[in-house]
């Protein structure tokens, strides 16, 4: 892999660096993958907040979800940022105290390579994208640290998707990482976990409109409906049933009748059926199959212990690395015991820190800055 932009020297991004939250990108040159297939040319989509200090030794990774992007913070004319009761001035994680790096995932639509990006032929890539691993998008945004002068990173972050590569980042390169928080994860994806993600990827697979995977040149919209209906089971996953059920129960859609018609067609919408609509109609507007299928799929492969002889191998021998690993009480998706399964495999003494929340696995973005500000302060020094 190579990197065309040039290097900052060790502790010098701070007075020409741009606004906190401004997009930016670093070509990398070509990435060879963990299953043997290659990306001629890889584009690194990037944002920052904060100042790196002089010992270039202040700066926190931050590892987005599966539909998320680099914007964790605010950035430039008050836009919000995805994680931003977590990080920002004076939060959490103080971006007056921190130099805080966000990238967009390898194989997602948020500016750093994809499906939807082109390939040499000046064509998007769609079906001839490769296969690539949450190893591999960790040995993309390993480029970062030399690009931007940093010797190691003060802390690693992720949830969910995120907390996957986070880990994956640690076990990759122990000597980069000093310090890495693991919220609302696993160290590798189970049975059941992969069988709702491949319902996922058919969903969007089985639509008419997906061509294989070739649709950028369609009229229409594309396969929004399979989009839309993996996006409706995958939300389904990141909420409890207690929370539907309070938020919802049986309740009818405004004045829309469930049993108002014979017609089936005709007939009204329950109010979670509205919900799940909603969530459905927010991602299809801003995402793009194909990369959902892409880094669907990563996940779906993850595995820390993968050709490192096991999980309990891979993480055991991780001992300078400060830990902290939180899970929701409440998760359904990735259940608290497969953090449990993580701190039993890490060395030292590191326990559970629970977030306690009634909503699900999203319960690591709304509670995590008010629930884990203490071990988390802790974990920052």
């Amino acid at each position: 892999m190579s990197i065309d932009a040039e290097p900052f020297a060790a502790g010098t991004f701070q007075a020409s660096s741009p606004a906190d939250g401004t997009p930016r990108t670093l070509s990398l040159g070509a990435l060879e993958l963990e299953t043997g297939g290659r990306l001629p040319q890889v584009q690194l989509a990037f944002q920052t907040w904060g100042r790196l200090d002089a010992q270039g030794s202040n700066a926190v990774l931050v590892l987005h979800a599966l539909t998320g992007d680099a914007h964790v913070a605010d950035g430039p004319e008050d836009s919000d940022g995805w994680w931003r009761d977590l990080v920002g001035p004076g939060r959490v994680i103080d971006t007056e105290r921190f130099f805080v790096v966000a990238p967009a995932a390898l194989g997602g639509c948020a500016g750093t390579t994809g499906p939807a990006s082109p390939a040499p032929d000046g064509r998007p890539w769609g079906s001839r994208f490769p296969f690539v691993t949450l190893r591999d998008m960790a040995s993309a945004e390993h480029a970062l640290l030399g690009h931007l002068g940093i010797e190691a990173w003060h802390t690693v972050i992720g949830g969910s998707m995120g907390g996957a590569r986070a880990l994956e980042w640690a076990a990759s390169y122990p000597e980069r990482v000093r310090r890495c928080a693991v919220l609302a994860s696993c160290a590798a994806s189970t049975a059941e976990q992969i069988a709702l993600s491949q319902i996922q990827v058919e969903a969007i697979r089985l639509d008419p409109a997906f061509d294989g995977g070739d649709y950028y040149e369609r009229e229409d919209s594309g396969p929004v409906r399979g989009l839309g209906l993996a996006r409706r089971l995958a939300h389904l996953s990141y909420r409890s049933e207690a929370e539907l059920g309070q938020r919802f129960g049986r309740e009818a859609q405004g004045e829309e009748t469930p049993l108002g018609s014979a017609d089936r067609e005709r007939r009204g919408r329950y109010a979670v059926e509205s919900y799940l609509d909603h969530q459905a109609s927010k991602l299809v507007g801003r995402f793009d199959a194909n990369a959902y299928l892409s880094i669907t799929e990563a996940l779906m492969s993850h595995d820390v212990g993968r050709g490192r002889g096991g999980v309990a191998a891979a993480l055991g021998g991780l001992e300078g690395i400060e830990f902290l690993i939180a899970a929701v009480d409440s998760d359904r998706l990735y259940l608290p015991e497969q953090s449990e399964e993580i701190v039993a495999a890490l060395p030292g003494e590191v326990s559970v820190d629970y977030i306690r929340s009634p909503i699900g696995h999203d319960g690591f973005l709304t509670s995590a800055a008010t629930q884990l500000e203490p071990p988390l302060r802790r974990l920052l020094g």
